[in-house]
């Protein structure tokens, strides 16, 4: 099926699925896709007092590595710097507690890494 949607459509379908499960781990979604000119940031969520950045990564196989392979060093920096962007649109304060997270979805299996990176400067 996915082979008829194109890649953002895939990506938003996952985003959509990766919102309930997260919700059913306790957390709050605040916003998903927030957008600025430095990156995007697929989940913004709170969870055990946290302020939550969420990467969703989906692979149908891991034949090419496991999805959460894919967000390197760039990638994370870039998160980072969107993460301190929507801090200071939202008007967070900068010592509000803050966590990186990736969903990784392989096939149908859901997996939740909290606190997968540091913020990297």
């Amino acid at each position: 099926m996915d082979g008829f949607l194109n890649k953002r459509e895939v990506g938003s379908r996952y985003e959509d699925t990766a919102c309930r499960f997260l919700t059913e781990q306790g957390y709050t979604i605040l916003e998903k896709n927030f957008q600025c000119k430095i990156g995007e940031i697929d989940i913004i969520g709170k969870s055990e007092g946290y302020l939550c950045f969420i990467e969703v990564k989906y692979r149908s196989s891991s034949e090419f590595g496991f999805p959460s392979e894919a967000v390197d060093n760039r990638k994370r920096r870039k998160i980072f710097y969107t993460a301190i962007s929507y801090m200071n649109y939202r008007k967070y304060l900068p010592d509000t507690p803050c966590r990186f997270d990736i969903v990784v979805i392989l096939k149908d299996r859901y997996t939740l890494i909290k606190n997968a990176f540091e913020g990297i400067l």
